[in-house]
């Protein structure tokens, strides 16, 4: 509604939001709007949209946020990241009053790890030791630990970090242990579970549209 302070998401899913949040404010149906990019991406989009712009320096609480994920599970935890947007998009999802998530019905996981890659964005400094601890972390045993490579150099995120991609055989057992223990560690910036933030998940399948609230 007008007047909000909103959280813009990356990906695909996210970019046919920002492009009706844009069309909304043209034709005068929304005004007052000011909102959050989670990605130069998506800033840039957003730029091309006039939408305005501003950060969480100036305007630290949210009302919504809107985003996609790769995956989705019973009680609306998520693994996102995949887009290598995580770091930024948790900082703004986290401050929002409210976090609405649009996936397809594809999204959906028995359990949170096993459908793809689970993101964990890294410092390039010393990388490989930061891999090799994150393989023998005790809350994901078992997991396989690889650099994210673009071509044939590591992938950058917007941040200037590397990500380095957790791959699970089986769902991961714990995931607030696993989230804590990994963001305990040194070298870590920040993970792909998002974990307790999620007010709605808007779901698309063949049937129609579903929605899933917390």
């Amino acid at each position: 509604t007008s007047g909000m302070v909103v959280g813009l998401g990356t990906g695909s899913t996210a970019y046919f939001a920002v492009e009706r949040l844009g069309e909304k404010l043209k034709s005068g149906e929304l005004k007052d709007i000011v909102a959050i990019p989670t990605s130069i991406r998506t800033k840039e989009q957003a730029e091309g949209l006039d939408i305005p712009l501003v950060t969480l320096d100036t305007h630290p609480v949210l009302d919504v946020a809107i985003d996609g994920a790769d995956e989705y599970d019973d009680d609306l935890n998520l693994v996102k990241g995949r887009g290598g947007a995580l770091l930024r998009e948790k900082m703004v999802e986290v401050q929002a009053k409210k976090f609405i998530v649009i996936v397809d019905d594809s999204k959906k996981v028995p359990g949170l790890g096993v459908s793809g890659a689970m993101p964990v964005e890294v410092t390039p400094f010393c990388w490989e030791y930061t891999l090799n601890k994150l393989k023998g972390a005790s809350s994901i045993a078992g997991c396989d630990a690889k650099l994210r490579m673009e071509g044939d150099k590591p992938y950058v995120t917007d941040n200037d970090n590397y990500i380095v991609d957790l791959y699970f055989e089986e769902p991961i057992k714990d995931a607030n242990a696993a989230a804590k223990e990994i963001l305990e560690m040194v070298g870590v910036v920040e993970h792909g579970l998002f974990l307790d933030m999620t007010t709605a998940v808007i779901v698309a399948g063949k049937d129609g549209v579903e929605v899933i609230e917390k």
